[in-house]
């Protein structure tokens, strides 16, 4: 009898390990197909304003998603579409079935065949989510190229020294060891130039005085184009976080958001002066327009990229961006009389004339694009 006690609940256990491991068999051929996502189109250098025709040869598919990189989609097998605006736009489409769901993308290249080009200008700019520093032809039609990978480093400040031809970029990669690099606008030559800073959003040039100015932080820092001569406390906004810079070569002025208080403040060159300019903007980006006097930038309180007068008077806004993450770059192409901006969210690069009127697609299907500059 004590036997039986002591074995009863073993082979209990056991029973119910040989029913809890019975093996299920699974008819493979049952299985529903992989659904397979592909399409061509009639080439990818295209015209505005001229029918684009697409073969859909997707496989296994019943649900079909388009996205057509500015905006607007279909759910037709087999849809048409017209650009009106030239630039370089991701076509997506994502096929779903029984199967799964199959997702296939292609660039397109639309172009206005009677623009008058006049221009041999680039845009540079971040695209942070891929680590690259990538470049446009400002010549409508044109494809990105990557300038130079950045990977290891992480940041979306950057700045331009047309007279030596340098680009100066933040790194905030480690947290309270970010650095500062210089490099030629080929991408060669990088030298790192300053470290152990806090968190470096942005960096702005003052070549005149060979001084270049830093958000780091709650400071605005100072040090020589070089690197040298490093003052961290430069500006102090107590409780602050600076998150972009600019100067303005003609007034000497110093222009730099807190997004902390949540204003935008100005002080003088020698970092005197230094007051509330616009309150109430929250933003990562901004330009400076020198010629015509006015200043773009990133407000997403206002949501959107606003311009005003370098007094701070005369604020509007120039367009509407959607996304809590605005658009950390803006550039001004004074010559063509054009603004420029991403839409960080949303993967955009777009243009306007200054007035923010005649919007235009640049660049879609950028991998969170940040900082930028016209060269």
């Amino acid at each position: 009898m004590n036997l039986l006690k002591r074995t009863l609940p073993i082979l209990l256990i056991l029973l119910l390990a040989m029913i809890g491991c019975k093996s299920d068999k699974y008819n493979f051929d049952e299985l529903s197909p992989t659904v397979r996502s592909y399409f061509t189109l009639n080439g990818t250098a295209l015209n505005i304003n001229e029918a684009i025709t697409f073969s859909n040869k997707s496989e296994h598919a019943e649900v079909y998603n388009w996205d057509f990189g500015d905006g607007t989609s279909s759910t037709e097998q087999r849809p048409s579409k017209i650009y009106t605006q030239p630039g370089v736009y991701t076509i997506k489409l994502k096929a779903i079935g029984p199967g799964g769901t199959g997702n296939y993308s292609v660039d397109v290249t639309i172009i206005d065949p009677n623009a008058i080009i006049d221009t041999d200008k680039e845009l540079f700019f971040i695209e942070y989510g891929s680590k690259l520093l990538r470049r446009l032809s400002l010549v409508p039609g044109s494809a990105a190229e990557t300038v130079v990978s950045l990977d290891g480093k992480q940041g979306h400040g950057m700045a331009y020294d047309a007279v030596n031809e340098k680009i100066y970029y933040c790194d905030f990669q480690t947290s309270n060891s970010g650095k500062i690099y210089r490099m030629n606008t080929d991408g060669t030559k990088s030298e790192l130039l300053l470290t152990g800073l806090g968190s470096p959003y942005g960096v702005a040039l003052n070549l005149a005085d060979n001084k270049m100015y830093i958000a780091d932080g709650n400071n605005i820092s100072r040090a020589n184009l070089d690197g040298s001569n490093y003052e961290k406390e430069f500006i102090k906004v107590t409780s602050g976080a600076m998150r972009a810079v600019g100067f303005n070569t003609k007034t000497k002025l110093i222009y730099y958001y807190d997004v902390n208080a949540e204003n935008m403040h100005v002080a003088k060159a020698d970092g005197t002066g230094s007051a509330i300019f616009i309150p109430g903007a929250y933003g990562y980006g901004m330009c400076i327009d020198e010629e015509n006097e006015k200043i773009y930038y990133d407000d997403r309180n206002s949501g959107g990229l606003m311009r005003a007068n370098l007094d701070g008077s005369g604020k509007v806004k120039v367009a509407a961006f959607s996304g809590n993450r605005g658009g950390s770059g803006v550039a001004v192409d004074t010559h063509a009389k054009k603004v420029y901006w991403c839409e960080t969210n949303n993967g955009l690069i777009k243009r306007a004339n200054l007035d923010g009127t005649e919007i235009e697609m640049v660049l879609s299907g950028v991998n969170n694009p940040r900082g930028m500059f016209i060269k």
